[in-house]
């Protein structure tokens, strides 16, 4: 079955190009002497990307091949201006980064809604000949020709903006917390990568109160690495301010586990361990207190640990508690995300883009039809009414 969840899509964009000026001389028997009258050609339309909160993957773009602006209009006699081009708006969910796919260069991000961003401009429309009269010459016999149009292929790459993001090994309870504690109703089963793909809930405080978590799929060890699903979701934990990582309380060294699960972070973004975090043994609904004051001596003493059970509720007020106070905490104000500075380590390798649109059957070259090149000036035909007077 068919995924709903899209989080990358490949574009060949292109914008308008401008009309032509025209190059008229107007030659009537009420005006013998007008002059020219040749008006200018339209704008080209341009592509704008737009945020949008209503959407929250790329699924209406996975199928968009092409996108073209509308060409600008030619100028007429009489000094009538060219249609301008329609512009286009391409809507985004929030979080999503475009890359250049023929250099991997980081183009724009669109992270709130209504945000607009310019991605390529239309050709100005050229100038008539009524535009170029002067004293010295009072029947120019020339026009500019528009603008040319520019094109792209771009990469769009969804990471879900989300306040706490969840970090574990498959089967660790995450998406079983999610349901606790939000709205949200991912799949659970108890077998590994029950989850395939991401999910969002939202989770309710205390005087209404609320922030947002993000199940992804499991991360096993060397997913850094392109093994098991990691890679291909551990960028949308990327902007998240929290991350919550997840160990079962049965496992046989969770510390270890911790650490396995934060080197693999670090060799996929370093700035990842920059972010607080926050430690939860799971499935302790079978543990006793003692056991948990045992298990709690071997954790780290500089990483808030809370021990729950999303099944009987153990713990889960605690843990809300404790997830707030770090995401309030002065040291973790989000800041303004910027644009390269952030995502500087994309731009060196976009090898996984390729194995990603292979799978989606997209990695083929593009190819297009150029229209015809604008005429050269000489092409200009001279009008005249030849009505005698």
């Amino acid at each position: 079955m068919e995924s709903n969840f899209v989080d990358y899509v490949k574009i060949m964009c292109r914008s308008g190009k401008g009309g032509k000026g025209s190059m008229h001389l107007k030659h009537v028997k009420y005006n013998p002497n007008g002059g020219p009258d040749g008006g200018d050609g339209g704008k080209g339309g341009s592509i704008y990307l737009r945020g949008n909160h209503n959407y929250w993957t790329l699924l209406h773009l996975k199928y968009e091949r092409h996108i073209f602006a509308e060409h600008g209009g030619n100028g007429g006699k009489d000094k009538c201006h060219g249609t301008d081009g329609k512009d286009v708006y391409i809507d985004v969910p929030c979080g999503t980064v475009v890359y250049n796919a023929e250099t991997g260069k980081y183009v724009c991000d669109v992270t709130y809604d209504g945000q607009e961003v310019l991605l390529l401009k239309g050709g100005r429309g050229g100038l008539g000949n009524f535009q170029f009269r002067s004293a010295t010459n009072q029947a120019p016999r020339y026009a500019q020709p528009g603008e040319p149009m520019q094109e792209m292929t771009i990469i769009l790459e969804l990471k879900l903006l989300a306040d706490v993001g969840l970090v574990g090994f498959p089967n660790a309870g995450k998406s079983t917390l999610v349901s606790a504690l939000s709205n949200a109703r991912p799949k659970i089963a108890n077998y590994p990568f029950t989850t395939m793909e991401p999910s969002l809930g939202i989770v309710g405080y205390r005087d209404n109160k609320s922030f947002v978590m993000a199940d992804i799929p499991g991360i096993i060890e060397g997913a850094s690495e392109g093994k098991g699903l990691g890679l291909r979701f551990l960028r949308h934990i990327e902007r998240n301010s929290l991350l919550l990582f997840m160990v079962p309380g049965d496992t046989d060294d969770i510390k270890r586990e911790y650490e396995i699960l934060l080197n693999e972070l670090k060799q996929f973004n370093p700035e990842m361990l920059d972010k607080h975090r926050v430690l939860a043994v799971t499935k302790c609904d079978l543990l006793d207190e003692e056991l948990i004051e045992m298990l709690r001596a071997t954790l780290p003493e500089d990483l808030p640990v809370v021990f729950i059970s999303a099944v009987t509720g153990f713990g889960l007020d605690e843990l809300k508690d404790v997830l707030w106070k770090e995401l309030n905490a002065e040291s973790n104000k989000l800041a303004a995300l910027t644009a390269e500075d952030t995502l500087v380590h994309r731009d060196k390798d976009m090898s996984h883009f390729a194995e990603e649109l292979a799978d989606e059957g997209e990695d083929e070259d593009i190819e297009y039809i150029d229209e015809e090149e604008i005429e050269d000036l000489d092409d200009f035909e001279y009008e005249e009414d030849s009505e005698e007077v």
